[in-house]
């Protein structure tokens, strides 16, 4: 069935989405047509607040719709240790188990050479420049379980070896290769709980 040049547009543009292919593409575009103007132009103008108002703290870099992000801000949270992971959505997971009650550094991505991430286009200078500045007694690093997440902990150890903070890392409950964004909540609680002081080139042992 053909499509006019709106749907057809809109279908192309709903395939861009990560894991949207064409069919599904199709199927939400048709979905769109069916349902209430109302309700599609909510979606609309949801996509439109997003890109209005939210930006990153320019503490941690988390998604805030202020100067500050709502864990930067709670003055209830522990302000000696700080949770390294890489993305928003990785902070989100860690927060759902309700088990750390620290804050936060979002490193927007991790080093990968090969796509050609290099530290510089981390936030690793803010993040050096954080615990510079003190107060802080621990560094979990939380960055994916993958050989980049890895990577990315080895660098961030070396950047910190010379200041006084312990160094740690998500304990193995977490598979090798996996994404903190999907992990079950209790291994996540429990990665948290077990965490180990950080050896570079040693893998984290899993609780037995």
């Amino acid at each position: 069935m053909s499509t006019t040049g709106a749907v057809a547009q809109l279908i192309e543009e709903l395939a861009r989405l990560p894991g949207v292919g064409k069919k599904s593409a199709e199927r939400i575009a048709y979905h769109l047509l069916r349902v209430p103007a109302e309700e599609a132009l909510r979606l609309a103008e949801a996509i439109r607040q997003v890109k209005t108002n939210v930006r990153h703290c320019r503490v941690c870099y988390n998604l805030a719709e202020e100067d500050l992000c709502e864990i930067c801000r709670d003055p209830t949270r522990d302000q000696s240790v700080l949770c390294v992971v890489e993305q928003p959505r990785d902070l989100m997971a860690l927060e759902k188990t309700g088990c750390y009650r620290g804050l936060y550094h979002v490193l927007l991505g991790r080093i990968a050479p090969l796509e050609g991430v290099q530290p510089e286009d981390l936030t690793l200078k803010d993040l050096q420049r954080r615990v510079a500045e003190g107060g802080f007694r621990e560094v979990l690093l939380a960055t994916n379980p993958t050989t980049e997440g890895d990577g990315t902990a080895l660098y961030i150890s070396n950047l910190l070896q010379d200041y006084t903070v312990r160094v740690t890392r998500l304990a193995r409950g977490i598979t090798s290769g996996s994404v903190l964004e999907f992990a079950n909540r209790d291994v996540l609680s429990e990665a948290i709980r077990l965490r180990q002081e950080f050896q570079p080139g040693v893998a984290p042992a899993k609780e037995t």
